[in-house]
């Protein structure tokens, strides 16, 4: 089986976009000698890929959260700093403070919950994704080179199938973001 990636079928497109015309661009696309295919991942890649995806569903949670608790205790005269480490003394204090109407405690006590559970999950997360990080030799070499962490070995690990499948590093490294594709013509260079 094959994959193309479909801005690639996009220009073979003849005419409306509908059901037939899509396969006659695919078919079309298929036929030429330079077409590239987007490699297949395992399916424990797509797993894996998913725990990362949860990680990142927790974390902009947590975030939610922790902005919603800081910014709802500033209405009734409470701040914090910024950081996770702060959350849990602002919900003792706002817990105690008489100032606070006891509806507002209630709901703060609603989000700390919530905070807390977002907490423990996003720590089950994580220790499923270093478990994987440890049994992929991979993910394990990766994590080696310097600058590259866990996670970033293990999403490297995970979203690459084929590291062949790029002709140079500078492709790879555009893949991924690290640098910006070339889309230059006639003599004008033009990164995006």
């Amino acid at each position: 089986m094959l994959l193309l990636p479909p801005q690639r079928v996009k220009p073979y497109v003849a005419r409306n976009k509908n059901d037939a015309a899509d396969a006659e661009a695919i078919c079309e696309a298929m036929s030429r000698p330079r077409m590239r295919f987007v490699p297949m991942k395992t399916t424990e890649q797509q797993a894996a890929l998913m725990l990362v995806g949860v990680r990142d569903q927790l974390v902009a949670r947590r975030t939610e959260l922790s902005n919603a608790i800081r910014g709802y205790a500033a209405e009734f005269g409470l701040t914090a700093a910024t950081g996770l480490d702060k959350i849990a003394p602002l919900l003792e204090r706002l817990a105690t403070d008489r100032t606070v109407p006891a509806l507002a405690k209630e709901l703060f006590a609603t989000l700390g919950e919530d905070y807390a559970q977002v907490k423990l999950k996003l720590r089950t997360i994580e220790a499923k994704l270093m478990a994987w990080h440890r049994q992929n030799e991979l993910s394990r070499r990766l994590a080696e080179i310097p600058g590259i962490g866990p996670i970033g070995a293990s999403l490297l690990a995970m979203k690459v199938p084929d590291p062949k499948a790029f002709r140079c590093g500078r492709d790879f490294a555009a893949w991924i973001g690290l640098t910006p594709k070339d889309h230059s013509t006639a003599g004008k260079t033009r990164l995006a």
